[in-house]
């Protein structure tokens, strides 16, 4: 006999870990909790390069996120890890480019079934090309850059949740080394 089985594992991927991803993070794991998914659901975000590793959230994405009552304090940018593609269970790329880097890096073709653009879940954009689905980089614009990055996002998170929702029901998630699930001995 097991303990509860390990959640299912969410990444959302962008560049730098400071924008796009944290945001897209905070929002699901915000409409997770919401959905009464929170503890069935973890949600970590990371960067296809190391070029903010270790700071904070972009301060412009930070505002977007608090005018919606999510807090984003905590986070620190941190660059992808091969393990988490053996590790997560759904990889969602913010724009092509992530999307292209995250096929290219996968170790298998069971990984490449996990990546998938943050915003195919979007109902608006179904059945798009995958290069008509990326979120341009707010870093180099202003406040309505993210306003626009936000509302991109959250156009997703319904579709996001319910694929969620329809996995963790069917117990689809990987099988991955978990220290937290232990054995008992009854």
């Amino acid at each position: 006999m097991y303990s509860a089985p390990s959640p299912y594992r969410i990444i959302t991927v962008c560049t730098g870990n400071i924008c796009r991803s944290p945001m897209a993070e905070l929002m699901l794991t915000e409409a997770f909790d919401a959905g009464g998914l929170g503890g069935a659901v973890v949600v970590d975000s990371a960067g296809t390069t190391s070029y903010e590793a270790g700071h904070p959230i972009d301060p412009r994405a930070a505002r977007v996120l608090s005018a919606h009552r999510i807090h984003s304090e905590g986070h620190l940018a941190r660059s992808w890890r091969q393990e988490w593609f053996r590790e997560r269970d759904l990889i969602l790329a913010l724009d092509v480019d992530h999307y292209g880097w995250l096929h290219e890096a996968a170790p298998d073709s069971e990984t490449l079934a996990k990546i998938r653009m943050l915003r195919s879940f979007d109902p608006s954009v179904a059945g798009r090309s995958t290069l008509d689905l990326g979120i341009e980089d707010p870093w180099y614009g202003g406040h309505h850059d993210f306003d626009v990055t936000w509302d991109l996002i959250r156009a997703a998170v319904p579709g996001i949740v319910a694929f969620t929702r329809d996995a963790v029901a069917a117990g689809q998630h990987a099988r991955h080394h978990d220290p937290q699930q232990v054995r008992s001995i009854s």
